[in-house]
């Protein structure tokens, strides 16, 4: 599996990737994997404000729902839109054009205990 260095990863299969005090949210390619095919998205709206930890959305696919995560605190600052015409985007390209949600980073302490590339890798590879 190869996945983006420039991210951290969750034991909940999320990736978490900072840019200044933005931080960009998706799933990783072992859950779309796991979830397979994916029928509808559902973030929370811009404006939210979140704890560390907070379910922030929730992704069903034909074989399940699962609620999403996101390890920081913060604000809801964009919801990928495109997602809601097309949810398969997530299934084709998690890395890239699947996330799911920008936040404006408040509390980003919790990013420290998630799992780099190499990591994540060796356990769900």
């Amino acid at each position: 599996m190869s996945l983006p260095t420039d991210r951290v990863y969750s034991e909940s299969h999320e990736w978490h990737k900072v840019e200044g005090d933005t931080l960009t949210l998706g799933l990783t390619r072992f859950a779309v994997d796991q979830l397979t095919d994916v029928t509808y998205v559902q973030m929370k709206p811009k404006g939210t404000r979140f704890k560390p930890g907070d379910v922030i959305g929730e992704v069903e696919s034909v074989k399940t729902t699962s609620d999403i995560y996101c390890v920081a605190g913060g604000e809801v600052v964009e919801v990928n839109a495109a997602l809601s015409d097309d949810p398969s985007i997530l299934n084709s390209d998690p890395y890239g054009a699947g996330w799911l949600v920008k936040i404006k980073v408040g509390d980003r302490g919790a990013l420290d205990k998630c799992m780099d590339a190499a990591t994540y890798g060796k356990q769900y590879a």
